[in-house]
């Protein structure tokens, strides 16, 4: 039965990608200890819960709207920004004054794509992990590369199955064939489905601890702060439906 040669290299290929993920995964979700970090403790900026919620973009989006509610930018339905003030505050703020041209004026994704691939917003990540509150760069790589490694193997799986049908059957038939082939491919499904299951709660840039901090932040303060609400929710907390369009569209 030659067909079950092809059967051992798809659950090798699975096999193999399954438990790079899982190793990523278990390392992401269990950082390992950090001496206590000189922060405040229990508390989250609002940058720092945008990070943890939703990463850089997220970042960009609550600086770009705590702007706009401050009267410092104009954020057009069209999908262009124009400078009111041209005094940044904070590091994120000039981060998106930078952004902009002479005219003081420039697509609103391109100022947010600007302002979450800053500097800042890289110093605001590495705080975060040096604090255990945000996943590092290399586990959330990991992770990413783990999840490419099972979809591969689950096109190698596929394109075992279709090898398997195509040489001489030896006796066996189609749907024996095709059970086993089941096999490694529901592994693989389950693998993609855990590694993509969750939403805020399971933010894939909050370790447990941050997550844990984004809940009470979540309780305490994002019905009442608008603010508050993006940071956790991003544009879906948005309730002006102008500027929910702003921010989220691709093109000017």
């Amino acid at each position: 039965m030659f067909w079950i040669l092809f059967l051992l290299l798809a659950w090798a290929g699975v096999l193999t990608s399954a438990t790079r993920l899982l190793r990523a995964a278990t390392e992401a979700a269990e950082p390992p200890p950090r001496p206590a970090p000189a922060r405040r403790q229990g508390t989250l900026s609002l940058y720092e819960a945008a990070y943890l919620a939703g990463g850089p973009e997220r970042v960009a989006v609550l600086t770009l709207l705590s702007m706009e509610r401050r009267h410092r930018l104009l954020l057009a339905r069209t999908g262009w920004a124009t400078v009111l003030d041209p005094v940044g505050r904070d590091d994120h703020e000039r981060a998106v004054l930078g952004a902009f041209g002479p005219d003081g004026q420039s697509p609103v994704s391109a100022v947010r794509r600007a302002a979450a691939a800053h500097a800042a917003v890289a110093a605001l990540a590495d705080r975060l992990a040096g604090a255990g509150l945000a996943v590092p760069r290399a586990v959330r790589e990991a992770v990413a590369e783990g999840v490419r490694s099972v979809q591969g193997a689950a096109v190698l799986v596929v394109a075992m199955a279709g090898a398997s049908l195509a040489v001489p059957a030896d006796g066996a038939d189609v749907a024996k064939v095709l059970y086993w082939f089941a096999l490694p491919m529901l592994l693989a499904v389950c693998c993609l489905a855990v590694a993509g299951a969750g939403g805020p709660a399971r933010s894939p840039w909050a370790s447990p601890a941050g997550r844990r901090l984004l809940a009470a932040l979540e309780r305490d303060r994002a019905g009442a702060d608008p603010l508050a609400a993006v940071a956790i929710g991003g544009l879906r907390a948005v309730r002006d439906p102008d500027l929910r369009a702003a921010l989220g569209r691709d093109t000017p």
